[in-house]
């Protein structure tokens, strides 16, 4: 059994410029069967092996139609959990190999789990199913699903085209598929992350079962406090999940994955289009925010294009420390030296342009920030140091309060805070005539969500100033549904500490954090 297999993307090094046709490998393929998967040997990328979690990066998904879910691997179903268990096994021994046979696993049982790990409110696709209607019927519409997964009947259905506004201002669109597609999808992403979350790298964070925006935020600022940086390129990449290319993407899942029927899916989804108002309309790039396989396939792609280029590049390339942190399609890179961060910036560039990316302008900055920036610039006559924002944080460079030593701060970011109580409004002034203990209730749930994410140590008074402002907004819903003109604050203050809750820290310091999971 022989395969041709095109390796031209494993050459990572800004030196080495290969095209995708310069080699062509052909390797003897020794079929091996193991823990219900066959896997087949195939060439090994250079210096590809089990990264060493270096300190500010380590190992730790976001929201949109699934449950965050623990799932290792089902909820249910003592056997299924050895056979994933198996795969996970293979791919951490045998990590030059590739599955031939996968979606065996992909059973009535798994299915029933990833239906339960659904959002039940989220919204239906082009069909108009919704969760509680499929869930009427449960079994049968789930053996005749997995009969037509298994024999090839299966059609994957065009993504439904809905916009939602950004802090800034523009519109990010999303593709809602239908509920099968999303079970399904959401099958083979459980089978598939039993080979890739032994392959990611641990500096990624985005679209991880286990891992968390919060993890990725602790990792940067134990990387900026314990390393020797000095300069940090805050990048992101110009609409990303718009341009990734079908082909690249594909060629990146044979890399570990070799069995067709599991391919076959990935390229029907790939493939499936977009529909909006009516209109279907075929997809030659891109892979649709909101679809449940759209995280892993990224995260594969930058781990191809990314994660394993510049972990071979800070080793033979860098003069100086670089740290990474990468949560999806945003991520930071510190460096000690502005030589390195220079020429990595503009190789960067090049290495993304190979695979039809670009940075974002607007987006993408190379800024002094570390220990001993601030010291720098003002010798220099320049100013307190720049900021940046990750992960809806502004990050600068500050002192502790008692020793006076250097420390990373993070505040809310404006945008962040200023869309959020602009939602807020538009929503206080659509319940305005609702009992006060109807909105107070869900007030208090959206607050305390709020709270949930943003209450860093460091970040009291953001917080103290969201309360405030939420607290005048529902005053102002509440003046305006009342005949008089005005309502002292007084009379009000009960029911606003009754509803909103007043902040305080919810989370730990980072590096407590970052120690705690990352015992040394």
């Amino acid at each position: 059994m022989h395969e041709n297999r095109e390796s031209s993307w494993m050459s990572w090094l800004p030196q080495q410029d290969r095209s995708a046709k310069a080699i062509n490998r052909t390797a003897d393929v020794n079929i091996q069967e193991q823990s219900d998967c066959v896997v087949v040997p195939v060439n090994q990328p250079n210096k590809e092996g089990q990264p060493s979690a270096e300190v500010g990066e380590g190992r730790t998904q976001t929201e949109e139609n699934i449950v965050p879910s623990s799932m290792h691997p089902t909820q249910s179903g003592k056997r299924m959990s050895q056979g994933m268990n198996g795969v996970r096994q293979a791919a951490k021994e045998r990590k030059q190999e590739r599955f031939t046979a996968l979606l065996h696993h992909l059973t009535v049982d798994l299915l029933r789990d990833s239906f339960f790990a659904l959002k039940r409110k989220a919204a239906p696709g082009v069909d108009g199913v919704t969760w509680q209607e499929y869930e009427t019927g449960l079994e049968d519409r789930l053996v005749d699903l997995h009969s037509r997964v298994h024999r090839g009947a299966y059609r994957a259905q065009p993504s439904r085209r809905v916009y939602i506004p950004k802090p800034d201002g523009r519109q990010r669109p999303l593709g809602i598929a239908t509920l099968e597609d999303k079970l399904v999808q959401q099958a083979a992403v459980t089978i598939l992350n039993q080979i890739y979350e032994v392959d990611f790298q641990g500096f990624s964070y985005g679209f991880r079962p286990g891992r968390s925006p919060h993890q990725a935020l602790d990792a940067l600022y134990v990387g900026i406090q314990r390393k020797r940086v000095n300069w940090v390129l805050d990048a992101d990449i110009q609409g990303f999940f718009d341009n990734v290319s079908h082909d690249w993407a594909l060629k990146f899942i044979e890399h570990r994955v070799a069995d067709r029927r599991m391919l076959r899916l990935i390229r029907k989804w790939l493939k499936a289009g977009i529909s909006e108002d009516g209109q279907w309309s075929e997809t030659e790039l891109g892979t649709p925010q909101g679809a449940v396989v759209s995280p892993l396939l990224s995260n594969v792609y930058l781990h191809y294009i990314f994660d394993l280029w510049v972990e071979a590049w800070r080793k033979k390339v860098a003069n100086g420390d670089v740290i990474v942190v990468r949560y999806a399609d945003d991520l930071v890179v510190g460096f000690q030296h502005r030589a390195d961060a220079e020429r990595f910036l503009s190789e960067f560039r090049e290495r993304l342009a190979k695979f039809g990316l670009e940075l974002h302008a607007e987006k993408t900055r190379l800024i002094e920030f570390g220990r001993f920036a601030a010291e720098n610039r003002k010798q220099r006559g320049e100013g307190k140091p720049e900021t940046f924002t990750f992960l809806g944080f502004t990050h600068f460079c500050g002192r502790t309060t008692h020793a006076g030593a250097f420390t990373v701060w993070r505040i809310t970011a404006k945008k962040r805070m200023v869309a959020k109580l602009k939602a807020l409004k538009v929503e206080l002034q659509r319940r305005k005539h609702d009992p006060t203990r109807e909105t107070g209730a869900w007030l208090r749930k959206v607050v305390l969500g709020y709270y949930q994410y943003h209450a860093v140590p460091g970040n009291s008074t953001q917080l103290r100033v969201f309360w405030r402002r939420a607290c005048r907004l529902w005053r102002n819903a509440l003046v305006r549904r009342s005949q008089r003109a005005q309502v002292r604050w007084g009379r009000l203050f009960p029911i606003l500490y009754r509803w909103i809750p007043q902040p305080r820290v919810l989370h730990p310091y980072p590096h407590v954090r970052f120690a705690a999971t990352h015992p040394r």
